[in-house]
Parts: C-alpha cells; structure tokens; sequence
C-alpha cells in the first residue's frame, strides 16, 4: 500500500473525493474512505447532515495537494479504491470525519482485512467514534433542522426583486463553461437553491456540448476547454459570494462571482479566455468597466482569444478642439476644424430616434432641436473613435466623442432620451469609450419616461410655409412688421443674402431676403456656376448663420412672397457683416428706404479701401459717385444758337421696385411697382375678382364704348381681368380692349366682356390701374426697321419679363401723359454704376443708340450720358444689332 500525491478536484459526499493526477490534472481517479460511511445527498431528499458532512470535508480538502494510500478495492459496479487521506498539516482522515461526528463507522469495519495495522485504524476510529457520541457531535446530537434544498427557479425574477445585488453564500457544484456554473445558493442556513448561473459581463467559448433538437455533439470552441478549465481549478466546490443581478433572456440568473481572491470574470478576461458582453452593463453599471480594462489588457498582450489579432491603435486619436458648423441630425455633426475643413462625424455608439419606427420618429426633431440648442457654433472638444466602413446606402462614417464644457454630448442626448444606444458587436472597435455609462443611462432615460421613452407622444409642431405664395405673405407681414427683433432659427442658407428662417413662436417658414445690398448670386446646382465672390458670401452665411439664433426686423414682401428686412446675429447687422467683408454691395434706394443706408455705405466704404472680395480692383478714380453735383452742360443745339434751355436740377433719387409685364410694340414697357399697396393690393383684388366671375355670369346691358373699364376674359388663360375698351367694332361685335393691370392688349368678341361687378370694390377708385407706361432713358430704338425693333423687343421680353423683379429709377415723369422714363437695373448685377443698367445693355448689344434729340433733363446728366455713350461706341466697334453695316448716323 504506497503512498501516493494527488490534488482533491472535488467532494462528492462526506465520505468520497475526486482526486486529479499532479502530472496530468485530465487523469482523474475516485477514492471513498475506508471503514466508514457518510449521511447521503439524493435529489428526493438528504439525509440528516448530509450537506454538513459533506460541506466539512470539501472545506478541509478541495483544491489542496494531499497523500493517500489505498487499502483496498471493491470490484462491484463501478470500481472503487477505498482508503486513507493525510493533510498537509498531519490531519488525517477517515480520523478527522469520525471525530466531528459527520461519519461513521461500517458495521463491517476491518473484516475483510485482519492485518495489524488495519486493526490499529478501526481500534482507533472506534475510540474517535466513542467520543463523538459522548459529545453528541454531528450526526450523534440532537436531530438538527434539515436543509431544504431546491433544485427548480419557478420565477427567477421574483428571486432577482428580492436579492438583487445582496451577497449570497454560495457553492459552486459544477462549472458547464468558463461563463455558466452550477451553484449552491444559500438564502437561509436551512433553504438552499441550486440552479444554473450565468456570469455577468463576460461570454466564454463553449465546450463540447449536445444539440437538445436532434442530439448531434457540436466540437468546442476554440480555447472552450481551456476556459472551463481555468474556471474550475478556481471555483469548483470552493465557497463563493455570488451577487445576484439579473435574468436572461432565457430566464437564468446573471451575477457576479466573488471568490475570496477576487471577481472571477476579471481573471478569466485578463487571461484572454472570455470577451466583455455589452448586454450585462446596465446590470453591473460602474463595475463593468473594471472588466474592459481586463480584457484591453488580454489584447494589449495578445492573450488567449486575443492572439494573433491585430486591435486598430487609438493612439493616433487625439483630442482637437473644433466648432459646430451644422447639426444634420441628433446623432450627427458638422465639425469646422481650425484649418478651415469641415468634417461630418457621428456621434459614437449612440442613435437619433429611429425615422423608421412610428413611435420614435416624430421625436426627431426635438432630439435635433436639442442638440442645436445645444451646441451650434459652440467650441467643442473631438476625439475619432474609430471609422465604419462604406455599405451600401451609407458613406464610410467616422464615430467620434464629442465633449462640451467637459461633458460627454452623447451621453446628455441619452440621458435626456433624445437618442438610443447601439449594440455592438463583440470586434467593433468604433464603440464610445463610455459605452457602458452610455447603456446605464439609457436604461434610466427609458425607467423615467424620458425624451422618445415617454408614454405621450411629442408635441407636434408643424410650420406654414408663408412664403409659398404672396398672398400668404401678405398675411404674415402685417403682424410681423408691426414688431421689432422677432426671434428666429436659419434653417438653410440659400445664398449670402437669402435665407430659409423658422419663426418658433408663430410655428413660421417664409424665405427671408436681405434689405439694402446686393450679394452675388450662388450657383444653385453642378450645373451652373456662381457670380464672383457668391461662394463666398453664402460661406460665409453658413458660418455664421447656419442653424443660429437670429432676430429680424421685417419690411416688406418681394413678389414672390419672400419676406425683405434686417437680420441680425448676435446683436449685428448680417448685411453690414457681408459689405465688411466685400461680399456685397449697397443697394441704396432699398438701404434709404431700410433707414441704415449711413451704417452700409460706412461698411462697404471700409471693404473698399481695404480692398476685399468684390473691390479687390477697386480704383478710387473710376468711381461714379451719385453724390457729385452733375457739371453743367453745352445747351447749344447744333445749328449754334442757344434755344434758352434752363440747365435741368440733378434728378432727385426715385428708386422704385418693379416687374415688366408687357413690352410694347414700340419697345415702350408697361411696369408694376412691386408693393404692399400696390402688387399685394392687386394679388388680393384679383383672387376675389376671379370669384366673383366663377359665381357670376351677367353681360354687358349693350354695346361697349371707347373708354369704358369693363372685366375682358383673357384668351390664353381663359381667366378673367379688368381692362378699359380701346375701339369698339359694332358690325363684328367685337372689342379691342387694353388689360389696365397689364399692359397688353387684344381684340375680343363682345360675349367675352362683362361688366366691372361691385365697382366699389373692384373699379378704378378702389384700386388704379398698374401697369404703368414706361420708357428706358437715354435710348433710342430702330423705327426704319422692323426686324431690328422686333429683336430688341424679343430681346427685353427675355431680359426683363419671367417674373423678375427689377429696379426703376425714375429719371423723369412727363406732364402731359405720366409716361415715366426710367434707367432700369437688375438687382443681381455685379455691375456698378450706369454700366450695370439695363439701358446700358440694349446699347451694348446693339438694340438701340443714344437718343438722337436729347430732352433737357437727358442733356444735363453729362455722366450718365458719357457711360451709355461708351457702351453705344463698343457695340459700333463690334458691329452688332443694327451697326451691323456700319454707322448709320453717317451722312
């Protein structure tokens, strides 16, 4: 009978171990101790002390190196060796069991072998026996309660509710996995319950295991073994304080497992055996990220799962300070670095309310509107956590922290319930370096109803588009002109003068135009290009404009329905803001009519000395200032006698807005002047007119006469119109009648006439008529040729008609008809000056000359008279329109 070492695995009972090789832990051998027997542990129901006795040994042995002598071997059933155990300490058993009265001695103790030495033992184990009684020890005392053991979880989250995050004591029984145990929980020193634990934070590789569904072994993975080895040789059967935490999704319990050394998980993942699991952190809240420094740690050094695996370095990630240019959504950002780039970076491991699902879509736009408040045009701190790769529909994306005030944005959006948080998978290496805290304030955000997770729906905000048509407009600017400093949001900056705004407080869209300058205009598509420095003043607007606070002052409406007046940003004129920059330039009849033309000229004065953006060639000494008294004039006509003219006063400065409706035959324009009281006024009357003839159809009570305003119905569009009768036809029944609003006109079968119904309301008195005749100064058209007088007409139909709103200046009203000639000018002209006129461009194009017979007024604005006199002598080099051939006015 040698003597012989070996470590004790495990304990299965009082009385029996399992004891693994030194050399080889995989070779396994069971030894039960000699002569004596222990109470038995059965699934029905232990016996009386069976668990202390067993507990007694497995305190005494498990896990330790300890010397055994088998002293014999019972064949029958599963071969068995029976024998003696010494401890290190000199303890032996079956002696130390005897002793404290958990075994007891086999009736037939020593029968089998009557050697001296076998004698000896059960002498003495008798005498141990002997003594127990006497002390009443163990199983010879008074019947003790009995342990209730449980082996079935009827409702595991009744048991979490009542223990969760207690310290249990508790005795793992089995280790499955590196992750899942069987453990002995002990909720009362008489009622224990065994049952299945999953370890939190961590998943570890599976071992071999059986498909319950068709009952085919699946192969372990890799390193599995290794990891259910690890576990075992540190936890099986040893003493444990297990902290209950939760319940899967399978309805097992989740929990730490404390061993006197430390959490288990930590170890397995500092021995790279097992992977963090992000679905366990809302349960193990700060403690997880104990568990992500272990398992950096098994990376950093290629461990176990890790080896072999190259891990995307963040050292290159630093942190850069950075500004919001633009919030595209609550989980993405526009990032204006200080080299001038702008970068679009999402927000790491977080995500917007999804636009996909009915009940958390509609609060995107709060979540939006929360992180524009937020962080527009504020400084912020970024760091790349990592890119995510280019799929299809999505652009490769750069996940990043964002910080303000050092507070994470990601988390304040969680926390607030504006957005949800990823789940990643185990190898993403984009995830937020706070993933777990941004998992825990989800959960808290959703516990509290917060944000998308509440019960009741957002408030529904819906915004009218004011500017689809004038005549919403017209409604809008009498309430908005009647206030001062109107708060406002830039939506979208169509141009460096022209903006999309939201009006909160009036739930308000309109598109807002800048009074008093001109910007250049910016290309709107690929396909066009923009005028010069346009792109750089709508630049320029984004940067300083895009998604901002504003506040407007609103003046009046475009044709269109645009809005026209002051805004400003941060207490600043933005118009003064471009004309600083030279991005713009000062539209003085409009800066007049605004009040600030003082302000603007000062900053558009500033930008031309400096020589910034449009005046980058600006020459003081080309200037053509409005401001300069006109030099007197040679009155003397050509045959050199004085015809007494008196020289004319400088004209006075008559801006007007306009719209050419109708050129004329003679190339003469009927115009409109763009206005509340004037285009509005008619929008208005026309809408109602129009009603009134649907409902109505009375005719005309007898022929019409030369001079009578009656309604005409238009041919083209079939829509009714006042116009006045020019010559009426009484053989055919038929009318020439000139369209007053207009100016063109047509001749109509007397069955198309009406009268003007409600006169009151809709006749002359009630509002004039608005096309106004009109002529361009200084010009003289081709009367000899039609072709050439048919050209210039096509040519000011395409130039000045399409809806465009121009700028009249008045340069004289004549007395005897109201005919008003005008210089005519394009607001979006980069031309300065009499060369930037639509006047000036019929005589470069060759359409026109110089008038030949120069009224007084034209004769005394020498510089203006020298300009288009330039533009005249250009189109003669260049033979074109009608100096074609030559110049004409030779004799």
């Amino acid at each position: 009978m040698p003597v012989q070492q070996a470590k004790v695995k495990s304990v299965l009972s009082g009385d029996t171990v399992i004891l693994s090789s030194l050399a080889n832990p995989k070779n396994e051998r069971t030894l039960s101790l000699a002569f004596v027997s222990a109470p038995r542990l059965r699934r029905e129901g232990d016996e009386p002390f069976a668990i202390e006795a067993r507990d007694f040994i497995r305190r005494a042995l498990v896990g330790r190196v300890i010397q055994f002598r088998v002293l014999y071997t019972l064949p029958t059933g599963v071969k068995r060796d029976y024998g003696t155990i010494t401890l290190q300490d000199g303890q032996q058993l079956p002696e130390l069991g005897i002793a404290e009265g958990y075994l007891k001695l086999r009736d037939d103790a020593g029968r089998r072998d009557e050697s001296e030495e076998v004698q000896q033992l059960v002498e003495k184990l008798q005498v141990l026996e002997a003594r127990a009684k006497a002390d009443s020890k163990g199983v010879w005392g008074e019947q003790a309660q009995p342990i209730q053991t449980s082996y079935e979880l009827s409702n595991p989250q009744d048991f979490v509710q009542k223990y969760k995050g207690q310290p249990l004591d508790a005795t793992v029984e089995k280790v499955l996995s590196g992750d899942r145990l069987i453990v002995r929980l002990q909720e009362s020193p008489t009622k224990h319950l065994q049952t299945m634990l999953l370890v939190a934070g961590i998943r570890a590789p599976n071992t071999k295991r059986v498909n319950i569904s068709d009952g085919t072994e699946l192969p372990a993975e890799p390193l599995g073994d290794e990891a259910q080895e690890f576990t075992e040789t540190r936890l099986l059967q040893r003493s444990v304080k297990v902290i209950v935490l939760g319940v899967s999704p399978q309805n097992q319990l989740v929990g730490q497992v404390k061993h006197p050394n430390g959490d288990i998980a930590v170890f397995e993942l500092k021995a790279g055996l097992a992977r963090c699991v992000d679905h366990h952190s809302t349960m193990l809240g700060s403690n997880m990220q104990e568990l992500r420094q272990a398992e950096q740690s098994a990376k950093t050094s290629k461990l176990g799962l890790f080896k072999g695996i190259t891990t995307p370095s963040k050292g290159g990630a630093k942190e850069q300070e950075v500004v919001v240019s633009r919030i595209q959504s609550a989980d993405t950002l526009f990032l204006r670095y200080p080299n001038g780039q702008e970068r679009r970076v999402n927000l790491s491991s977080v995500r917007q309310p999804k636009p996909t699902d009915p009940k958390q879509a509609p609060w995107g736009v709060e979540a939006k509107e929360f992180m524009r408040r937020k962080l527009i045009g504020k400084h912020v701190k970024v760091a790349i956590d990592g890119k995510r790769p280019a799929t299809e529909g999505y652009d490769e994306r750069e996940m990043a922290t964002v910080s303000f005030n050092n507070e994470n944005v990601a988390l304040s959006l969680v926390e607030n319930g504006w957005a949800s948080v990823l789940r990643h998978r185990m190898d993403d290496t984009d995830r937020s370096p706070i993933y777990d805290d941004l998992l825990i304030a989800e959960q808290a955000a959703q516990t509290e109803g917060k944000g998308m997770w509440s019960s009741k729906g957002p408030e529904t905000k819906q915004f009218v588009d004011y500017s689809e048509n004038l005549e919403k407009a017209k409604r809008l600017l009498s309430l908005l002109s009647r206030q001062k400093r109107v708060p406002a949001v830039v939506d979208f900056v169509k141009a460096g003068s022209r903006f999309t705004l939201l009006i909160p407080r009036e739930n308000a869209k309109l598109t807002f135009v800048l009074s008093g300058i001109n910007a250049p205009r910016t290309a709107r598509n690929a396909s066009e290009s923009s005028e010069p420095f346009g792109k750089e003043a709508a630049d320029l607007a984004v940067k300083r404009l895009q998604q901002r606070d504003v506040e407007i002052d609103v003046e009046d409406n475009d044709k269109v329905g645009g809005f026209i007046g002051k805004l400003y940003i941060r207490g600043e004129n933005f118009a003064k803001i471009l004309l600083e920059e030279g991005y713009a330039s000062v539209r003085q009849y409009s800066a007049e009519k605004s009040g600030n033309a003082s302000e603007l000229l000062a900053a558009e004065r500033s930008a031309k000395d400096a020589r910034k953006g449009l005046w980058e060639n600006y020459d003081p000494s080309q200037e053509v200032s409005n401001e300069d008294t006109t030099e007197e004039v040679d009155t003397t006509q050509t045959n050199g006698h004085s015809n007494g003219d008196v020289v004319a006063a400088p004209p006075s400065k008559d801006y007007r807005d306009v719209v050419v409706t109708h050129i004329g035959d003679d190339a003469r324009l009927r115009i409109q002047q763009v206005g509340h009281s004037t285009t509005g006024a008619l929008l208005t009357l026309m809408s109602a007119f129009q009603s009134l003839h649907v409902q109505s159809s009375s005719s005309l009570p007898g022929p019409p006469k030369a001079g009578d305003l009656v309604s005409a119905r238009f041919s083209e569009d079939r829509s009714w119109y006042r116009a006045r009768i020019r010559r009426n036809d009484r053989e055919n029944k038929t009318a020439e009648v000139s369209y007053v609003d207009y100016g063109n006109s047509e001749s109509l079968p007397w069955s198309e006439l009406r009268p003007i119904p409600q006169p009151e309301r809709f006749g002359a008195q009630a509002l004039k008529p608005q096309a106004v005749e009109a002529a361009l100064s200084f010009v003289q058209f081709s009367t000899n040729s039609a072709e050439y007088m048919a050209d210039a007409r096509d040519w000011l139909s395409r130039r000045c008609i399409n809806d465009r709103q121009l700028v009249a200046r008045v340069d004289n009203v004549d007395s005897r008809d109201g005919l008003l000639w005008i210089s005519l000018f394009d607001p979006n002209s980069t031309v300065q000056g009499e060369k930037g006129s639509i006047n000036a461009e019929v005589l470069e194009e060759g359409l026109g000359m110089v008038s030949r017979k120069l009224q007084r007024w034209e004769r005394a604005q020498s510089q203006q008279l020298s300009a288009l006199k330039g533009c005249e002598e250009e189109a003669k080099k260049e033979r074109r329109g009608i100096w074609e051939y030559g110049d004409l006015t030779e004799d």
